[in-house]
Order: C-alpha cells, then structure tokens, then sequence
C-alpha cells in the first residue's frame, strides 16, 4: 500500500508528521516514536500517522529519506563554501548526526532502514572523499601512505563520535580533539582562487 497523492493541505500534515517523528527520536530516542507519540507532538489524530504511512516503518524510511536528501544537498553547500574541509566538519557535527545516530541503532531492527543509510552513505562518503582527494593532491600529500577513503573516515568517525558522547554529556578531549582537527583541516584546505 502507498501512501495517498496529496494535496497542498495534505502535504503539509505530511511533512509534520515527518517533523514531528525526527524531533521525537531526537528528544526520546527512536523507541519512542510510535504512532501515538507523533500524532501527539505534530497536533494530529492518531489515525492520520497510518494514513500517511501504512507502517512506522514507512514513516522511518520518509523521516530518513528527508533527513538524508537534506544532508547531501547541505553537503553539496558545504563542498561549495571558500573551506570545503571546514564546512563538511562542521556539517558532520551538525544536529542531523544526532538523529543519524539514532537511525543507525533503529537500523540494528530494521533491514530495510539498514540498506537506506548503507546506499545514503556510499553516495555521502563518495563526495565527501573526492573533496578530500582533491585537497590532498593540491597540497602533495603521499596518498598512498595517506589513504583519502581513511583520512575522510577518520574526521567523519571522530565528528560523529563527539556529536555521539556530547549527547550524553561526555566532553573529555573534546577540544583538543576539535582544535587538531581545525588545525589539520586549516592547513590541508583547497587553495582558494
């Protein structure tokens, strides 16, 4: 079953649900994203949730699907910007981690939100490591030595994990680790002109 055509109406109800289903898994964690819950936070009848979306499930993959769509288009933004390395740190660090995060332990459940961030993933890691190759080579980094795929893994795995342990009130090193990272970043940056 799929979901109904909307109207300008409908779609606005749509999107709220969509809204409200991120901010619950923010707030909550994603176990707590049932339909009674949304409906509530998004100021609908429970009944709605399952109009729009015949399963949580589906509900999941839209909140998903957005979120990511968003993130590529900022992403695209941030490859843009006059400091490409420092504009995808600070992407990787941004709020939409937070509830990728929370995508990520809901995907331990369910396979198919698990295949959704596996092939959102390739295709953020993909442009992500083509700015970082281009950086490197800019600068005459050995990238046999110096891997792009691992360098881009490490400042996305380091950015997510700070996002991760600041949730729960983790700080140690913190900016240390930022600092060195800025500092990396700052002098591997693409040469402007």
């Amino acid at each position: 079953m799929t979901a109904p055509k909307s109207s300008g109406r409908d779609s606005a109800t749509r999107r709220a649900l969509i809204q409200a289903t991120a901010q619950v898994m923010l707030e909550e964690g994603y176990a707590a994203a049932s339909s009674r819950r949304v409906a509530a936070k998004a100021g609908v009848k429970p009944a709605l949730v399952h109009y729009y979306f015949p399963s949580m499930d589906d509900l999941f993959l839209a909140v998903l699907r957005e979120g990511a769509e968003m993130n590529l288009l900022r992403q695209r933004e941030a490859l843009a910007d006059a400091q490409p390395l420092q504009a995808l740190w600070q992407l990787n660090n941004a709020h939409g981690a937070r509830l990728l995060m929370e995508f990520m332990a809901l995907a331990n459940h369910r396979k198919e939100i698990r295949s959704e961030i596996v092939a959102y993933a390739a295709r953020f890691g993909d442009l992500e490591e083509s700015a970082v190759t281009l950086a490197m080579r800019a600068h005459g980094v050995d990238m046999a030595e110096f891997p792009p795929v691992v360098m881009s893994m490490i400042v996305t795995s380091l950015a997510r994990i700070l996002v991760l342990e600041r949730s729960l009130g983790i700080t140690r090193g913190h900016a240390e680790a930022t600092e060195f990272i800025e500092r990396l970043l700052n002098r591997y940056e693409l040469p402007s002109g």
